[in-house]
């Protein structure tokens, strides 16, 4: 890892050395929890980063100790320029990943080997392609589960994305974990989030607490197994004993990991979100566009960063529909 610049390290001393860069705000799905059913009001296409600013503004922030950038979107890959901008990208010394709903990746497999793009998250909600048609509006469970085998075939590290809603697809818990059994992936539970236009509310949270006790009451206590966390750990890992592959659980609501957050994102349209759930912005490709310093924009950004969930400390916040409607919705800031 890079030695961080102070640009890059917040009031309560935590060091930013993971960039998620949204390359655009459009996606052939349109999953209930991330795009409102009206859809969303697109950025003219002007005001969002080029394949050049994309590059120009990660190579500020690698410069200043960012050494991990995860490509989203939307979804990244209807961009007619990602080859372009994974190109460009790769020529920096930071590992790059992706998350995306996998209906694309078998046009991009042998770019992504070209420029090492290894680590791979692919959103999928549930097994059950009556379901899936449901969540996403769109007929394409059987091109994305086809894709997942495809990417594990070719040596890529996958990572399921499974969003829990209560109700909806808390059943498929153990069928989810079954996949590690033969499978070498991880399965990552995450919690449903409050964001504009996705009527967010408690009784709709899975947590920690539900999944393990699915998973014990299926597998056995014995044969559940507490993996070390990594450092600025998102996700609390476990594995099932003889299983391939492992599960983890991504808690951003009930069991926030925020003390040791590592994670600025970066919008389509080149503003700095210093937190997923905060509504604060700041404007970084107006200055590049401007021919001025973008570090000290950076740097604005970092110092704002708030202790916890935006400033949402407690479940009451998070219950006031006006704290996350003044956020944009999920799709416009970037998985």
């Amino acid at each position: 890892m890079q030695q961080p610049n102070a640009i890059l390290t917040d009031t309560l001393g935590r060091t930013h050395n993971y960039l998620r860069i949204s390359l655009t705000e459009k996606c052939n799905l349109r999953c209930t929890y991330c795009m409102p059913s009206e859809g969303v009001q697109l950025t003219p296409r002007q005001h969002l980063m080029n394949a050049e600013e994309v590059y120009e503004i990660a190579k500020v922030f690698v410069a200043n100790g960012v050494d991990k950038i995860r490509l989203t979107g939307g979804e990244p890959l209807v961009r007619k320029d990602f080859r372009d901008i994974l190109k460009r990208l790769s020529s920096l010394k930071t590992t790059l990943s992706i998350t995306t709903n996998g209906i694309l990746v078998d046009r991009f497999i042998d770019d992504f080997k070209t420029y090492r793009l290894k680590n791979i998250n692919v959103s999928l909600d549930t097994l059950d392609a009556e379901k899936f048609n449901h969540i996403t509006r769109r007929n394409q469970f059987a091109k994305a589960y086809e894709n997942i085998h495809l990417l594990i075939e070719n040596g890529f590290k996958v990572k399921l994305n499974i969003v829990l809603i209560k109700g909806f697809n808390d059943n498929e818990i153990v069928d989810f974990i079954e996949l590690t059994k033969a499978l070498p992936i991880s399965i990552r539970f995450i919690e449903f989030m409050p964001f504009d236009g996705n009527n967010w509310n408690k009784s709709k949270l899975v947590t920690q607490q539900d999944i393990l006790e699915q998973t014990t009451n299926h597998f056995g206590a014995e044969n559940l197994i507490k993996l070390e966390n990594e450092n600025n750990f998102t996700s609390r890992d476990y594995k099932i004993s003889g299983h391939n592959g492992e599960f983890g659980i991504i808690s951003s609501v009930s069991n926030p990991f925020c003390d040791g957050c590592n994670r600025i994102r970066l919008t389509a349209n080149g503003k700095v979100k210093n937190c997923l759930f905060s509504n604060n912005e700041t404007d970084i490709l107006t200055a590049l566009r401007n021919q001025e310093s973008i570090e000290e924009f950076i740097a604005k950004a970092i110092y704002k960063k708030l202790p916890k969930r935006g400033g949402m400390n407690s479940f009451e916040q998070l219950n006031d529909p006006k704290q996350h409607s003044n956020n944009r919705s999920m799709i416009t800031i970037g998985g």
